[in-house]
């Protein structure tokens, strides 16, 4: 397949008092078109960093970012982006907060063209009987719908996602799952996401990639998933190779992300990690349903 997002040696460097801060270093990463690709790693170790350059909203201080064929500079709608928290402008319903990219990216379209975009999309989030509602009215998750079908409506080239999942129950996040492989499947949209969660991400990728920790956080590993699709909650659960590629990505994370660690000491006492500082549950995951 050919590469349709080239992420080349991206760097990012912030002037600091004490000098400058690499956050990210020679981050090299190639995305096929149509593929789902997530990113995790611990907090602050740069994922979003990395999302939110590609994204146009931060930027780069060494390499490059070509999509399509052609190198990004700045912000675009062709990448439509997904926040954990969909920011919305709470004096417009969820449909004309949906409508005002609408306007913009398909201005040639006739009123009646545009219109059936935006209902398309909110229909099929589940929101059909809400889109008139401001986001007062409506619950994080129902938010959190706008936001997914303000990014497709975009029909963008790419589909940014930081931690979209991040605010809501277990339930919510689930269906909303659910959601956004629908519209993936449907769209095929090449997609990057960004999580801290492990389930989450095997669950809806092609390929994990696991980020090593910052300063100078780079591409540690890449496991791929080859669960069929579309996928079933509880067949990938009952896969044969999910708790190895499970059991691959917490042991990452708890110990090969730490590429700055000392290596331990002969002899030294064990030191007991606090609760907190776990990055995830190494207990068995409660998949229920199906997409």
């Amino acid at each position: 397949m050919s590469h349709h997002v080239d992420l080349s040696n991206l760097s990012k460097v912030y002037s600091t008092p004490k000098g400058p801060a690499v956050i990210v270093k020679d981050f090299n990463l190639r995305l096929a078109k149509g593929e789902f690709v997530t990113l995790i790693g611990h907090s602050g170790c740069g994922k979003s960093t990395v999302l939110s350059m590609l994204a146009g909203l931060n930027d780069i201080t060494g390499g490059a970012i070509i999509l399509a064929g052609k190198e990004l500079v700045g912000a675009g709608p062709d990448r439509g982006v997904v926040f954990q928290s969909p920011s919305l402008l709470p004096w417009y319903t969820a449909y004309q907060n949906v409508m005002l990219g609408v306007e913009q990216v398909f201005f040639t379209a006739s009123a009646a063209e545009r219109r059936e975009i935006v209902e398309y999309y909110l229909t099929i989030v589940g929101l059909g009987e809400s889109m008139h509602k401001r986001p007062a009215e409506l619950s994080q998750g129902m938010r959190q719908r706008v936001g997914i079908a303000r990014a497709f409506a975009l029909k963008p080239k790419m589909l940014l996602l930081d931690e979209p999942f991040g605010m809501l129950d277990s339930l919510t996040r689930y269906e909303l799952q659910a959601v956004l492989l629908k519209l993936w499947r449907e769209n095929r949209i090449t997609t990057l996401m960004v999580t801290h969660d492990v389930d989450e991400a095997l669950y809806l990728s092609d390929r994990v990639v696991c980020m090593t920790d910052g300063p100078e956080a780079e591409v540690g590993e890449v496991l791929e998933v080859k669960f069929p699709r579309p996928r079933e909650r509880q067949a990938v659960l009952d896969h044969p190779d999910y708790y190895q590629l499970r059991e691959q990505l917490i042991t990452f994370l708890e110990d090969r992300a730490h590429k700055h660690r000392p290596a331990p000491v002969p002899n030294a006492p064990v030191v007991t990690r606090s609760p907190a500082a776990e990055p995830t549950n190494r207990s068995a995951p409660a998949l229920v349903g199906r997409v």
